[in-house]
This record gives structure tokens, sequence and C-alpha cells, in this order.
């Protein structure tokens, strides 16, 4: 019996890795078709500041990760994209995981007509928003428009 399931676990252990490795590739190749990839940031030219604006990267790795960091000027921090999904208006829904927050976090962007990057919707785990319908909860004011800054 030991020996049967020494097998199966040895016979299933590449196929894991390879399933693995098929949805990074999989989540990269998605975010890089969809035009994510890059940096952005309401202004290009500003300097990077909590109140006025952070530029947000988001890049793959040699590994095949897809990585996204956050950049307020003073404050930094990076994050691994869990998953994104295209839907039928081409809304990407990206998923990730913040280890500085200890939340995992679903981001709903759109690509505009100008090539600008417009959030519609923020979520954490349990379902609060802080963007919803593309405006922010607390204030009703509609997100901005990030520009390709590379």
């Amino acid at each position: 019996m030991t020996r049967c399931l020494s097998r199966w676990i040895a016979a299933a252990l590449p196929w894991v890795a390879l399933v693995s490795a098929a949805r990074a590739e999989t989540l990269a190749v998605r975010v890089e078709q969809w035009g994510l990839l890059g940096s952005w940031a309401v202004d290009c030219a500003a300097r990077p500041d909590r109140d006025k604006g952070a530029l947000l990267t988001y890049e793959i790795r040699k590994d095949g990760r897809v990585m996204y960091r956050r950049n307020f000027g003073e404050a930094k921090d990076e994050s691994e994209v869990v998953s994104a999904t295209v839907d039928a208006e081409g809304l990407l829904g990206v998923m990730m995981f913040f280890p500085s927050l200890h939340q995992t976090r679903e981001f709903g962007l759109l690509l505009q007509k100008d090539g600008s990057l417009r959030a519609t919707y923020n979520r954490s785990e349990r379902g609060e928003y802080t963007i919803r319908d593309g405006k922010y909860v607390a204030t009703g004011a509609p997100t901005p428009a990030q520009q390709r800054c590379d």
C-alpha cells in the first residue's frame, strides 16, 4: 500500500509542477495581451506621492510571476498578482495578495479608447469596496484615468 502511494505521489509531482507553470504562463500572457504591463500614473510627470498619485507598475518576472509595485514616493510595496480574468466587455479583473496589508484585493480595470486605464472597482476578499462602478465609495468622485508612463 505504501509503495503504491509513493509511486502515485512520484507520478503526480511532475503533473502538479506542469499545471503550476501553465497557470503562471497563462496569467502572464493574459495581462500582457490585455495591455496591463508597464507603469501607470494619473500624471506621469509628477513625482509619486501618497496624496497626489502613485506610480503603479505591472511586470512579469523571469520566473513567470506577475508582480504589482506601488510607489508612493516615501512608501513603496510589491505584491504578486494571483489571477486575472477578462470579461465579455473587456474588463480585466485582477486579484492580488498584499503582504503588507495581510489581505487579498480584487481590482476591475478598463482600458479606455484613448489608451488610458481606469479602475472600475476595488474590493477586499470580504466584499468591502473602496471603488464601485468607477467611483470612490467614500466620496462618490469618479476614479481618474491613468496614463501609461513608459
